[in-house]
């Protein structure tokens, strides 16, 4: 007998909630927590912090949910304090000590080693992450005194920079970097090319794509209470504010037409109007008739193919389907 369809618990709101995360709570607790308060159907985040980490967490209600992979490609800044002397198995402050070192490198060894980790890196992740090694999360393997075996991945750095030195045990450094870079192995790989070991002492994320840090606010003024009325809808983005950093790519009717019903358009049809800034080779680009968003298309194999596109109400981004298989002609 077929399960009666049931209503979904809560309210069906819309949008994005930048939150500043305190440490010492997990980004799916900050999750519960807001889904509770806003009392909202569907809430997700874009971008787990550690629990250690502090800063920007962007939480997606309802239809922004879709649009969390496009936050997760985007552009991340972080500042982050590295203390040497001794590395820990999680490469934070939370784990175990697992080597010491008595050196303690100078500005000048750190400046030099810092050119080998900006651009397009191999980066070994740490053991305690949430990636999967044979379907099992590393972090429960290495609980159970498994040490899994991390193969090293592709990474982008954009910068990393020295910022100051409070002391010669701890150095302060800002990081830009894309998609799934760890900043703990980033710490713990300087020490290392610096002639020391160490760990992430203290680690702040500012920006989240388009997500600023002077856009966040901090948890306990949105769940101060379990007697504080809930927050306010009004506080949410609009869905589509996760797309603001896309490079815009200016397109005609007739085009948008195309691409609406899931056909291709060369990029020699568009050229003079590519952003400079925009990936050919797999980026992203907002479709955009003058000053309105119509969707996002993708760059690749000279190619501008429909990737997502604006639903009835202009309120999410809905996949497009080809026409067939001259959709490209």
């Amino acid at each position: 007998m077929p399960r009666p369809n049931r209503k979904p618990k809560g309210r069906p709101l819309d949008g994005w909630l930048i939150v500043d995360k305190p440490s010492g709570i997990g980004s799916t607790d900050v999750v519960n927590k807001l889904k509770r308060a806003f009392n909202a159907q569907k809430v997700g985040h874009g971008g787990t912090l550690d629990p250690l980490a502090t800063g920007v967490l962007p939480i997606a209600f309802g239809a922004a949910t879709k649009m969390v992979p496009y936050v997760m490609d985007g552009t991340k800044t972080y500042r982050f304090t590295l203390r040497f002397g001794e590395a820990r198995d999680t490469d934070d402050a939370e784990g175990q000590v697992i080597e010491t070192s008595d050196a303690r490198p100078t500005d000048e060894q750190i400046r030099a080693a810092l050119p080998a980790f900006i651009g397009d890196i191999m980066q070994v992740p740490p053991i305690f992450s949430a990636l999967k090694i044979n379907g099992v999360r590393a972090y429960d393997l290495a609980r159970d005194g498994q040490i899994p075996d991390m193969a090293a991945r592709p990474a982008r750095v954009d910068r990393f920079e020295l910022e100051s030195r409070p002391d010669a045990d701890t150095a302060v450094f800002t990081v830009q970097s894309g998609k799934g870079v760890y900043m703990r192995s980033l710490a713990r790989d300087i020490a290392r090319a610096s002639g020391s070991v160490g760990h992430i002492a203290v680690l702040r994320r500012m920006r989240v794509g388009p997500f600023l840090e002077a856009e966040a606010i901090p948890l306990d003024k949105l769940v101060a209470s379990e007697d504080t009325p809930p927050p306010s809808p009004d506080l949410l983005l609009p869905v589509t504010t996760a797309l603001a950093d896309i490079p815009a790519l200016a397109l005609t009717e007739a085009e948008i037409a195309r691409l609406s019903f899931g056909q291709a358009i060369s990029v020699v049809e568009l050229m003079g109007r590519i952003p400079v800034d925009a990936d050919p080779e797999g980026g992203l680009a907002r479709a955009m008739a003058g000053e309105r968003l119509k969707g996002l298309v993708r760059l690749e194999s000279g190619m501008a193919k429909p990737e997502r596109w604006l639903g009835p109400g202009e309120k999410t981004l809905l996949p497009v389907d080809p026409i067939g298989d001259d959709a490209a002609n």
